[in-house]
């Protein structure tokens, strides 16, 4: 690592100083927009792990992808627009070379010009009025749409796109309005479709203000970004002051709504709920929900599709004891109101627990079960609190109960500390490699347990989805190549297998150049993870050993659906031995889990929702009508309404406190409260239950 990052400074200070060698004060302006190019390219060029060639098809694949940003929606840019900068299609790469940003700057004086005039086009649509009787459709699935060819092809996209969120309010409001318990007075259809038009309208204006507002610094990093993204999804700049873009944490100084929020396309997606948060709470809220608007309390909604994920939070985030109403839209099509009293997020929550579990078909016997949301580790502490060290306690907590097995439950645990991972993973084998760890253009590293003692030596299943990532795969990895645990889940994991890193730039400028500054931070992947058997997780995922059915099986979440991600290869296998104690009866073990499966009802209709929310993905054009769109909103709900049992059905499981848990739970009714709805959550969790008959088919 430190010899990366002293790679770095001397290829910077090199190119520095001989740009300002001859550069004025009033040149200051262009010459930054220059160095920061070039402080990105020396970046990738000097550290990224695997740095591609910079030619005519890289060029390509940068163009597309500016183009995606620059408009993803095809609501601004016309197809004439496109043809103008196709000159540029195959330039990109001499100009990144030679630090040119003209592509970028006629790109931006285009787009801000056609932004403009959209606002002109949404006014004029507003003015001639809508028609909510006429037989129109509208595809909603940009990837789908073309450029307009004219103006008036334009206006008539934006006609049908306002037309499309009109209708969505009316028969939002009226579902509202018609549900058990409302009891505000009712308004006529006239007054909804008014109020409809008119709110439309305001998020328009809103919309638009916010759009003037975007800077130059911004745009330059979304053209960057660009560039930076061709090499892999992770690597990316980000401007001064702009820590939000990626992966926003809403809890923030830990007052809010709990739930880390992600920027995909324009729109905002739930990508986790905090454990024990306001949201959590709640329980409406879920993850891959998209957030449309947001409201503070009984205040008008302010739309959020395409507002910069920065200032969407901002708006989301909020004291303690606050109300936020977001309007969500959920992953198989329905729109729904939220309304989240924001709270002090609890620490403790986000942190490992566990349970002992029972089944009503085997009641004497007893199985811990280990909850690990991510792989914490505090580094500003030295006597901080780390995962391993909780994992640890858990364990000795329930082996001191008796447990016959232990479920370690990764699912949606997006990874954290790798020393934790290694650590956790030499809790169950006396010794031996962990994982293996590649730099650039040097040998793998291999990070082993050498403590030669195991804490828990009984059998292990471990549970994973396709949102359990990096660090999980690492564990997950690890345990299914030792043959030390059965790995249950969805299909596969999420596939992340690098690493990525923070520089800088300007901790490596010269004090001389200080009024050049702030120039902001680049994101490098810089190392590559391998399983102790020579294969990558990067993009593959692990493969669990028990695939069960899951609500997004057939939806495209995971880093193999990324636009250029790293490819998957392998490297030599580390010496290590296989612990076949508990997994010799694989064969058995699947044989078993199939016809339980294949038995369970809640799976099939799990599944079953699976394909329906696939089946709503590709239907995405959408007839505008208003007896048309009635009609298919009510069949949507109706379809919508078989899927509600999931999550409720009796599974036979109990959950009850270790000994030592259960004096402090019942000594402070904060924390039995939680309790009893993980208790409540737990009991109908049917992945739970099939990982508790594999540990039982095990022994």
């Amino acid at each position: 690592m430190q010899n990366t990052r002293t790679l770095i400074i001397n290829a910077l200070l090199i190119i520095l100083t001989t740009t300002f060698q001859s550069c004025s004060s009033k040149a200051y302006s262009q010459e930054k927009e220059k160095v920061l190019l070039q402080l990105v390219h020396e970046s990738l060029y000097s550290a990224h792990y695997s740095p591609v060639e910079i030619n005519d098809a890289f060029s390509e694949k940068a163009f597309k992808l500016y183009i995606d940003k620059l408009d993803f929606g095809k609501r601004f840019l016309l197809q004439s627009d496109i043809d103008s900068f196709m000159l540029y299609k195959t330039k990109i790469d001499d100009q990144f070379l030679a630090a040119d940003l003209s592509f970028f700057h006629a790109s931006a004086k285009v787009i801000k010009k056609r932004t403009t005039e959209a606002q002109q086009i949404y006014k004029e649509v507003f003015a001639e009025g809508i028609d909510l009787n006429a037989k129109d459709f509208v595809e909603l699935d940009p990837e789908k749409r073309k450029f307009a060819a004219s103006t008036k092809e334009l206006k008539n996209n934006w006609r049908l796109d306002i037309k499309h969120q009109v209708l969505d309010r009316i028969y939002n409001t009226l579902e509202i309005q018609n549900a058990v318990g409302y009891t505000q007075p009712k308004k006529t259809l006239e007054e909804i479709e008014k109020d409809a038009l008119e709110k439309v309208r305001k998020n328009h204006d809103d919309w638009f203000y916010r759009m003037s507002k975007i800077s130059d610094e911004d745009r330059l990093a979304t053209f960057i970004n660009s560039i930076t993204n061709v090499y892999d999804p992770h690597s990316e700049y980000f401007p001064p002051n702009d820590k939000a873009n990626f992966d926003i944490q809403m809890s923030g100084s830990f007052e809010g709504i709990g739930a880390t929020l992600q920027q995909r396309d324009q729109y905002i997606r739930v990508a986790n709920i905090v454990q024990g948060s306001a949201s959590w709470k709640q329980g409406e809220l879920k993850e891959n929900d998209i957030i449309l608007a947001v409201a503070q309390g009984t205040a008008e909604p302010v739309d959020v599709v395409d507002m910069p994920l920065d200032e969407a939070v901002k708006m989301i985030r909020g004291k303690k004891g606050t109300e936020v109403r977001l309007t969500v839209k959920k992953p198989e099509g329905t729109i729904k109101v939220i309304a989240i009293i924001r709270d002090k997020v609890s620490l403790e929550e986000t942190y490992v627990r566990s349970a002992i579990l029972q089944h009503e078909a085997f009641k004497n016997e007893k199985y811990g079960y280990i909850y690990l949301p991510k792989f914490y580790a505090d580094f500003n502490e030295r006597n901080g609190r780390n995962s391993s060290e909780d994992v640890k306690k858990e364990l000795l907590k329930l082996s001191s109960e008796n447990v016959n097995g232990i479920i370690l439950d990764l699912r949606n645990n997006g990874g954290g500390s790798l020393a934790d991972v290694r650590d956790i993973a030499g809790m169950f084998i006396d010794k031996g490699p962990v994982v293996q760890v590649k730099s650039r253009d040097r040998r793998p590293q291999v990070l082993e347990d050498n403590d030669g003692k195991s804490f828990y030596d009984g059998p292990v299943v471990i549970l994973v989805n396709e949102l359990s990532a990096s660090a999980s795969e690492i564990l997950a990895a690890a345990m299914q190549d030792y043959k030390r645990a059965v790995i249950v889940g969805s299909k596969s994991t999420y596939g992340k297998g690098t690493v990525q890193r923070f520089f800088e730039f300007d901790q490596v400028v010269p004090a001389s150049l200080n009024n050049i500054k702030p120039l902001g931070a680049i994101k490098l992947t810089i190392q590559k993870y391998y399983r102790i058997n020579g294969g990558a997780s990067q993009l593959k995922g692990v493969i669990p050993d028990i695939i069960l059915p899951d609500r997004y099986s057939y939806m495209p979440i995971g880093e193999r659906d990324t636009e250029y991600a790293m490819a998957w290869d392998e490297i030599e296998p580390a010496d290590y031995k296989y612990v076949t104690t508990y997994v010799n009866k694989m064969e058995s073990i699947k044989k078993n889990s199939k016809k339980r499966i294949e038995k369970n009802t809640e799976l099939s209709l799990i599944n079953e929702s699976a394909l329906f929310l696939k089946n709503e993905s590709d239907n995405t054009y959408v007839a505008l009508n208003r007896d048309e769109f009635e009609k298919n909103r009510n069949k949507r709900k109706t379809d919508v309404a078989k899927f509600d049992s999931i999550g409720k059905s009796k599974t036979g499981l109990t959950a009850s406190l270790a000994v030592s848990d259960e004096k402090e739970a019942n000594a402070d009714a904060e924390i039995m409260k939680r309790f009893k709805e993980w208790q409540k959550e737990i009991s109908g969790d049917v992945y739970l239950q099939e990982a508790l008959w594999v540990i039982k088919d095990m022994k």
